[in-house]
């Protein structure tokens, strides 16, 4: 992997853009990227560092290992444009719904496949990077891509099967906490905090928790409990959550997810 291509630049590619950026793992002037829209393309260049493209048939003389990145509905039209050009490349797949089984359907044999679903605190360096175990990426390839993919964050191979409920709770999961650190905001501007102090402390106490979670390796339900003093003010907070279904509606926002999947 020496020249690497986005296929699309939305807030997914230009979050893994930026990680692999600030990764230091590729040498500058080694990205590239293609979308429609030249000028904003060119804006994003120039901010993240990449090498902007005019032409999908650019983009695909470029690189020899292609990340595509751009709407599931538009690859079809994307495949069909680019005709033989992937031939012999490596394809890294981010998008939803487009795994191993799929791309076989579309494009000649010699095109080594990937399906990786990440999400976009890989902006961070704190990335969930989901892998599907069925591939066809040569044993050298497949380590350096998941050596970059590690550079932004946690990479977990999964079951082809599992794809789907394992992106649902990692490729979504950061709009549901950001809604959660929003309200526990909004409560403490309520009482008398200011609005950029509320949501650097909930941020931080959501960002300390996970990495206490983390390192400790213990049970969530552990690290509550320890929380939770007999008679004290978090089991009562604790006790309302539950009243108010808290567990139960972030279960159901993921079964909602799962039927709308299941639809496609």
């Amino acid at each position: 992997m020496k020249k690497l291509g986005f296929i699309g630049m939305g807030n997914m590619a230009k979050a893994l853009a930026k990680g692999f950026q600030a990764s230091g793992f590729l040498p500058e002037g080694s990205i590239y990227a293609y979308a429609p829209h030249y000028d904003k393309l060119k804006e994003n260049a120039e901010m993240i560092g990449f090498i902007p493209c005019r032409s999908l048939t650019e983009l695909a003389d470029a690189a020899d290992t292609v990340i595509m990145a751009c709407k599931p509905y538009q690859i079809e039209d994307v495949l069909t444009e680019l005709g033989d050009k992937l031939n012999g490349k490596a394809l890294i797949s981010v998008a939803s719904g487009w795994g191993f089984a799929k791309y076989q359907q579309y494009v000649d044999r010699s095109v080594r496949i990937q399906f990786v679903m990440p999400n976009t605190p890989a902006m961070t360096g704190e990335g969930v990077m989901l892998f599907e175990k069925s591939n066809s990426l040569t044993p050298e390839e497949r380590s350096e891509i998941m050596k970059l993919f590690g550079a932004v964050g946690l990479v977990e191979e999964l079951p082809d099967h599992l794809m789907g409920i394992g992106g649902a709770v990692s490729g979504c999961g950061p709009a549901f906490l950001d809604i959660l650190m929003e309200a526990y905001a909004d409560a403490g501007v309520k009482y008398g905090l200011p609005r950029d102090t509320a949501y650097r402390i909930i941020s931080q106490t959501v960002l300390g928790s996970a990495k206490l979670q983390q390192e400790t390796g213990e049970h969530p339900g552990v690290l509550k409990d320890q929380v939770c003093s007999p008679g004290g003010t978090t089991i009562c907070g604790v006790a309302a959550l539950e009243r108010e279904g808290f567990r139960n509606a972030c279960i159901a926002s993921i079964d909602e997810i799962m039927k709308k999947k299941s639809e496609h």
